[in-house]
């Protein structure tokens, strides 16, 4: 498995699905009108089948059918991919809160028919942070959510500035009109769905936040019910200073002085983000990392994302044991390939740990990331997959680099949220992009961007995401600790996928949920192009995670006699709610073919 950085031509091919609306003006100024869509959130939450979808010529994905239908409409209307992104995402700001928004971050990939490039919208650390962020007066680290429900954890957003550099080199209607959607479901309303009310009536810290208890709960302290029309006048109010004046609006002036207050004045834990923080964040354009791997060439995010090379490194394991002749059973996974991959996922995780961090502070091992894709190594560690698993914590890191490296492993601690959005274009330029706010709701904290009105957005908890221990027991550092203007470690993996024959691209895919987005990419990698399932079939299938420690399946989807047969072979297996939301396009021979994850609310339309 090699892993390389390349240009490629495109064949197109796209989408067909359908739309539903009532119409409702957008700006009198705008060629493209928003049409306010007819659609009722999901009667239930939880699993709901999914039927997949095929169409022709564009389509998009995404995790709530009000968003779906935004980018649907900016296809229609003869908007690129990286316009329906946009719009996707302003709109998900509004309708799925819990998971990402103009409070947080996103890595996108792009491919303009020729290139791919890796666009980084990744949180950074304030200036004034540092490495005992989160401990406390003993040099303890503090309870995760102690942590996460404060101003300690805001890192400086970074989405908005992403995306609108990503719009300067690939929009094609203006920056003022993708906002239009998210402006006018903010201002007319729209219908909470079970999701979200479920979301609300498990969560307890939002309700400690004077906004944000007063705009999602009743006045009895009940979450707003599903179908509850929820008008946001704040985030209307924010969204068009952002319409008028880009990144801006947000990052100076009003909002951002709104949101500096509001975490360096947090009751509990305040934080240290300043208005310079604000002012001077930055969003990267890099170099993707694209690994051949069978027939494939798969196109991902680099550090400080540890989720292609992790993805790569279980997928690179699987493919140097031998052959199975039946990986699946019926519609489960196979016991003898759950065993492996979840032993593959132990190796990789173990080199996680340890080596991937922002490579602006972190040196790869061997001074390239490739290094851990190298074939030689990976067959090496092939080898320690025996018959019986290593059992928690009994897979250690490998030595990828020349030169071992000093740097200690990272202890385990929670990973949480996000969203994912893939869309191709008429054209066949195509979006790949995950985004998130980390925990679900974030910090707890919503801001209204000092406009007075009812509603606003929510700030992420990504410093969450680094190392709350700097350093182990002996006193060597950890890769992905706290230091100032650093980027957290993340879990993400927008993924383009290409045939390595013919260079098209045949797949854009991803997934929300902390770090086990890698373990459902993984498997759907392996679902759509090793056994030929299509895009929706792929994402039906089970999921079967571990972090290195206990391993968990998905509950109520394996027979007890497959966790039995886990335990006795040492995985230490118990059932837990995995809650995936994996979106996926793929190319066929008729088309494209999309589909979403039954495990949430998202759909796919297109034509």
């Amino acid at each position: 498995m090699r892993s390389v950085i390349f240009p490629r031509r495109w064949l197109a091919c796209v989408f067909s699905s359908y739309v539903l609306g009532l119409p409702l003006l957008a700006s009198a100024e705008t060629s493209f009108q928003y049409e306010t869509p007819a659609i009722a959130p999901e009667s239930a939450s939880g699993y709901t089948e999914k039927p997949g979808w095929a169409s022709e010529r564009f389509a998009v994905a995404a995790a709530n059918p009000l968003a779906t239908d935004a980018g649907y409409q900016v296809l229609k209307a003869g908007g690129s991919a990286v316009d329906a992104a946009i719009a996707v995402q302003m709109v998900l700001t509004l309708v799925e809160p819990q998971s990402s928004g103009i409070g947080g971050g996103a890595f996108l990939m792009h491919y303009d028919g020729s290139d791919v490039t890796a666009y980084d919208g990744r949180e950074t650390a304030p200036r004034a942070a540092s490495e005992s962020l989160f401990l406390n007066g003993e040099g303890d680290p503090l309870e995760f959510m102690e942590a996460a429900a404060s101003g300690l954890s805001v890192g400086v957003p970074g989405t908005v500035r992403m995306l609108e550099m990503v719009h300067e080199k690939h929009g094609k209607l203006s920056w003022a009109e993708l906002l239009a959607p998210a402006i006018s479901l903010a201002e007319e309303g729209f219908e909470v769905s079970p999701r979200l009310h479920t979301s609300l009536a498990g969560e307890e810290r939002l309700r400690d936040d004077p906004l944000g208890s007063s705009f999602y709960y009743t006045e009895d302290g009940e979450p707003l019910p599903a179908g509850h029309r929820l008008k946001n006048p704040a985030l209307a109010a924010i969204l068009k200073e952002i319409a008028e004046h880009g990144s801006k609006a947000l990052h100076t002036g009003q909002i951002a002085e709104d949101l500096v207050h509001r975490v360096q004045n947090h009751p509990g834990r305040p934080g240290a983000i300043s208005l310079e923080d604000m002012a001077t964040y930055v969003a990267k354009e890099r170099d993707p990392l694209c690994t051949d791997w069978q027939a494939y060439r798969v196109c991902g995010f680099p550090p400080p994302s540890s989720g292609h090379l992790t993805i790569m490194q279980i997928l690179g394991l699987l493919e140097h044991l031998p052959a199975l002749d039946e990986p699946l059973d019926e519609d489960r996974l196979g016991i003898e390939w759950l065993h492996r991959f979840l032993e593959a996922s132990r190796l990789a995780f173990a080199d996680r740990g340890k080596y991937i961090a922002d490579p602006d502070f972190v040196n790869a091992p061997g001074g390239e990331w490739s290094s851990m894709l190298d074939e030689e190594y990976l067959a090496e560690r092939a080898e320690l997959i025996g018959e019986h698993s290593m059992g928690p914590d009994g897979a250690e890191a490998g030595v990828p680099g020349e030169v071992e490296t000093a740097w200690a492993i990272q202890p385990m601690q929670p990973e949480y949220g996000t969203s994912h959005i893939s869309i191709i274009d008429e054209e066949g330029n195509a979006v790949a992009m995950t985004t998130t706010i980390e925990a679900a709701f974030g910090s707890r904290i919503l801001a209204d961007g000092g406009t007075g009105l009812a509603g606003g957005y929510l700030l992420n908890n990504e410093l969450t995401d680094f190392s709350f221990r700097p350093l182990d027991t002996d006193g060597s550092p950890i890769a992905n600790r706290v230091e100032p203007g650093k980027r957290p470690r993340s879990s993400m993996s927008p993924t383009l996928v290409f045939d390595r024959e013919s260079d098209e691209l045949i797949a854009s895919l991803g997934s929300p949920g902390g770090a086990a987005i890698i373990h459902y990419t993984a498997k759907a990698l392996v679902a759509m192009f090793d056994w030929g399932l299509d895009a929706q079939e792929a994402l039906n299938l089970p999921h079967a995670i571990t972090l290195g420690g206990p391993a968990f399946l998905e509950e109520g989807r394996f027979p007890e006699e497959v966790l039995d047969a886990l335990n006795e072979l040492g995985h230490e297996v118990s059932e837990r709610e995995l809650v995936s939301g994996l979106q996926a396009i793929q190319r066929t021979d008729e088309g494209l073919f999309g589909g979403a994850d039954p495990r949430r609310e998202g759909v796919v339309m297109g034509e």
